[in-house]
């Protein structure tokens, strides 16, 4: 929460803070109730149960927001980006389903320096409210775009010079470390139970896959995507 009032990306509507809670509000709470008054939000006392209904089973430690929708990103900005930068990072999830997967994404690539992140219109978890607390707010100061056609997506940025690299196993794929990630790129984590749709592991240029020696097949798509991730930030020198 404190990320989106920092971040200031979104339409706010008003903060709710449970009954009794600014009386003995501090640390991080005391910081929200003070940015939200320093930015003219409205601010308004509700039932704890009210609080817990509209967070969903989520941890809302006594306050919620009532925000507008994310605000996605334009796909044209994030192109024209990485024919600005040579060492442009894009991130492509192809249909992830399971938000804490996504939220844990969007952190990493947030943290990475990742130029923005593409989501399928359809078929995938978009950016709900699981998936901000799941990327501790990181998902409100990326740039997060969703088009019709990922692999529409994946050829416009071959045009501008953008190395695709699929994270999956079989036939082809190498070493996540063999992966020459220099220059602009981009990172493609497939579904959780599939991997790569066909279409989209046909587009990439290169297969990447992680080292697997105990007993399970496979990591998450979270872990996966940032083990690679920060191996494309090492290979930047540190920055991307």
């Amino acid at each position: 929460m404190a990320e989106v009032l920092r971040a200031g990306r979104r339409q706010i509507h008003e903060l709710r803070v449970a009954d009794g809670a600014q009386d003995r509000a501090d640390g991080e709470l005391a910081g929200i109730l003070d940015g939200a008054r320093r930015a003219g939000i409205v601010v308004r006392q509700v039932p704890r149960e009210e609080l817990a209904e509209l967070a969903d089973g989520g941890n809302h430690q006594g306050v919620a927001l009532r925000t507008g929708g994310y605000p996605y990103g334009d796909f044209n900005q994030i192109l024209q980006t990485v024919r600005d930068d040579p060492a442009a990072v894009v991130l492509l999830l192809d249909h992830i389903e399971d938000p804490q997967n996504v939220g844990s994404l969007l952190r990493t690539a947030d943290a990475a320096g990742v130029a923005g992140v593409i989501l399928p219109a359809d078929r995938a978890a978009g950016v709900t409210a699981a998936v901000v607390r799941a990327s501790a707010g990181a998902s409100e100061h990326l740039r997060v775009a969703r088009v019709v056609n990922l692999s529409r997506a994946i050829g416009e940025l071959k045009a501008c010079d953008c190395w695709i690299t699929g994270l999956d196993v079989g036939d082809g794929a190498r070493a996540y470390t063999a992966i020459d990630f220099k220059g602009r790129c981009g990172l493609v984590v497939g579904n959780e139970g599939h991997g790569l749709g066909r279409l989209i592991r046909e587009q990439c240029d290169f297969i990447a896959q992680l080292p697997m020696r105990g007993q399970v097949a496979s990591l998450n798509a979270g872990v996966a995507g940032a083990l690679v991730l920060y191996e494309v930030l090492r290979q930047h020198g540190g920055t991307a």
